[in-house]
């Protein structure tokens, strides 16, 4: 499988599938696809059917609540030769994040593909909605996941006990963080100083992702 992110103002992803290789994207994420590709729908892992109708119904509750769909599209090559697709977000640029086990807490409904199936799971945190920050998810996994962002990245890495202010508008993901690391300050001199009512006070050590513009602004999902 090779995935590869193309553009230059606005990026697209383009993956091309080896025969036999599977891709998982969200629904009305495609550009365009080759013809032969098997394109099914499943349930992500937050909607799994294996725990019957309560968890079916709580999967789509859930999804609801998160602005993420219960059903993700599940791309497969079952020719001989290598087929291409390409894929968007709703925003000007991707973020590719590789998860290895630990955790990532990311924007609700900034997920667009993976190059396996996930868990994408609705993360509720107290501290966020008080802060303004609204709801985001953890996604479970092992794979590289694709998420929406404004512009670049900006990718800071913080050490053990290292502490940093982030504006709310600004977040993309939390790579490696526990919620506990991630906690919401009010200040009304946040106000009077044009940062928003509140600045998330980060604690490492973990991984954040930054927009270098505001997505809560411009973001049209």
């Amino acid at each position: 499988m090779n995935c590869k992110i193309v553009g230059y103002e606005y990026k697209t992803l383009e993956v091309t599938l080896s025969p036999g290789e599977s891709f998982y994207a969200e629904r009305g994420s495609i550009v365009y696809v080759d013809e032969v590709l098997q394109r099914d729908v499943e349930f992500n892992g937050s909607g799994s059917s294996n725990g019957g109708l309560g968890s079916l119904l709580g999967g789509v509750l859930k999804s609801a609540l998160s602005g993420e769909s219960i059903l993700i599209i599940r791309f497969y090559n079952p020719t001989n030769t290598e087929r291409k697709m390409v894929l968007s977000g709703s925003c000007c640029a991707l973020v590719p994040i590789r998860l290895q086990g630990e955790n990532l807490i990311c924007r609700r409904g900034h997920y667009v593909a993976s190059t396996n199936k996930i868990n994408l799971n609705l993360n509720i945190s107290l501290q966020g909605l008080l802060g303004g920050v609204g709801l985001f998810q953890k996604i479970d996994g092992n794979a590289t996941v694709f998420l929406d962002s404004l512009g670049s990245p900006i990718e800071k890495i913080l050490g053990n006990g290292e502490t940093i202010e982030i504006d709310e508008n600004h977040i993309v993901a939390f790579k490696g963080f526990s919620p506990s690391q991630i906690q919401a300050g009010w200040s009304v001199g946040n106000v009077l100083r044009g940062e928003g009512l509140s600045l998330m006070k980060v604690t490492g050590p973990g991984k954040v992702y930054l927009s270098p513009l505001p997505i809560l602004i411009h973001s049209t999902k």
